[in-house]
């Protein structure tokens, strides 16, 4: 083990002389897919609880498709699919964004995980305190002011515990890049198996790496939920 991580410790961990890989790569995928994905979320969330059926449909079947196919299948038809349209070979911006793997898989990523996380948050927004909003619309506050100062701040709250699991299954996620050629931490340990075929030790070691990363991120999210959501564990004084 200790001849492996010598030799490939530097690709495991951050890069291989003129690239990013490994760990940092996965953390990238990770970091990326999870913020952009978020942000288009919270957008979508609003109109997904909408009760106008022109917004709120098509963010639901946008769910339902990305939620209801593996992601997987995903990456493949963007990586491998999207490329042969004659709409995409015919256009010099797309035909070089899906020839890159890495943008092909940051996106597949980012829709998955923004299906996901709009259902989050839109039964986040729903499961709001009704009398706080009444409240807010007794005080004269406009919907976007409401929206901005009381239900999203109120949503997001609500939908931390459900959130932080959605960010650890996006890091396992990302052990789907090494598919469109992304060298990611399970690329990284695929070329060290290859070349030293040593499996239990090549996987081994990218195990334990997964699993700190995934500490550390649970220990984030607990503190988090500690500062924030401490009003929800404390009993009323009797």
């Amino acid at each position: 083990m200790m001849d492996i991580l010598h030799e490939y410790g530097r690709a495991l961990l951050w890069t291989d002389g003129y690239r990013f890989t490994g760990v940092a790569m996965t953390l990238w995928l990770l970091v990326i897919s999870v913020v952009l994905g978020g942000a288009l979320a919270l957008l979508l969330a609003v109109g997904r609880v909408s009760s106008n059926k022109f917004i709120a449909l098509p963010i639901w079947l946008f769910t339902y498709v990305f939620r209801g196919t593996p992601l997987y299948v995903q990456l493949l038809v963007l990586y491998t699919g999207v490329y042969t349209l004659e709409v995409v070979k015919g256009s010099e911006l797309l035909n070089a964004f899906f020839r890159s793997g890495l943008n092909c898989t940051l996106l597949a990523l980012m829709l998955n995980t923004c299906a996901y996380t709009t259902e989050i948050f839109a039964g986040a927004i729903r499961a709001v305190n009704h009398g706080e909003i009444e409240a807010a619309r007794a005080y004269g506050f406009s919907p976007a002011k409401m929206y901005c100062c009381l239900t999203l701040p109120a949503a997001l709250r609500i939908a931390l515990p459900a959130y932080s699991n959605e960010v650890i299954l996006m890091l396992h996620s990302t052990s789907l890049a090494f598919t469109a050629t992304v060298p990611d931490l399970l690329k990284i340990a695929r070329d060290i198996n290859a070349a030293t075929y040593q499996p239990f030790t090549a996987f081994g070691i990218a195990a334990a790496l997964y699993l700190m990363i995934s500490f550390v991120l649970i220990s984030l999210f607990r503190k988090a939920e500690k500062r924030w959501l401490s009003h929800l564990t404390h009993s009323p004084a009797k």
